[in-house]
């Protein structure tokens, strides 16, 4: 059995290095600067991965409820749209933030100004402006992450009931798959974190090309995604 769950775990570990999911974690990271709130956000992803799995592969095996191909086809179809939303929001952000305000405060007095680094060859200064507005629980990877949960549900069910004989052993496998997705997207997020928070704070232009590059790889891999499913469930 212990063999069976430390295989459960790499296999986690390996689905979340999935395209897709890729794809999303990167289009999340893409606005951040900190290596530390990437990674946060990639374990967030995977929290909510883990729960929608336990949730929807659970209760087909715990109540016995019928999880169809036709209602796997429309999840994935949802995996697409979230996909060209999350990549349309990065080339959206990338093209309003071009332009920022900055605000100061001398002699008690506080007043702004606006610029743009486009023409820049080199990052600013990031520490005279940055501050934090960030949740406790960043609650957008951990959606994105349930709605990748619930999509995976079906598939993750077929390799459950071919492995575990019952309810209980199948719970447990789902769980432990599910740390490994979390481990996996985990250290994922610290990779990740490393091009964007350097460029972010060092280098502009190349920051502002690899978020063009998250961006459109992210919609054109939705994109892919909801045309297959499209002719799938037969829209």
């Amino acid at each position: 059995m212990n063999s069976v769950l430390f295989l459960g775990l790499l296999i986690g570990m390996q689905h979340a290095l999935e395209a897709d999911h890729v794809a999303a974690v990167s289009s999340i990271a893409a606005r951040e600067s900190s290596a530390k709130k990437i990674v946060r956000q990639g374990v967030a992803w995977g929290i909510g991965h883990t729960v929608a799995l336990l949730g929807g592969a659970g209760a087909v095996l715990v109540l016995g409820l019928n999880f169809g191909g036709q209602l796997a086809g429309w999840l994935e179809f949802g995996v697409g749209v979230m996909l060209v939303g999350l990549g349309g929001h990065v080339l959206y952000r990338l093209r309003r933030e071009r332009i920022h305000f900055h605000i100061h405060a001398h002699d008690d007095k506080r007043h702004f100004h606006a610029h743009s680094h486009a023409d820049e060859k080199v990052r600013h200064e990031l520490s005279g402006h940055e501050h934090d507005h960030s949740r406790r629980v960043p609650v957008r990877p951990l959606l994105v992450g349930v709605t990748h949960g619930m999509a995976g549900s079906a598939a993750l069910l077929i390799l459950t009931t071919a492995t575990r004989s019952t309810v209980a052993d199948g719970l447990i496998y789902i769980a432990v798959f599910g740390v490994g997705s979390i481990v996996g997207m985990g250290l994922l997020s610290a990779a990740i974190a490393v091009p964007f928070a350097y460029t972010a704070k060092y280098l502009n232009r190349a920051n502002d090309v690899l978020q063009l590059v998250v961006g459109v790889v992210t919609i054109g891999l939705g994109s892919s995604i909801m045309l297959h499913q499209n002719l799938a469930v037969g829209l």
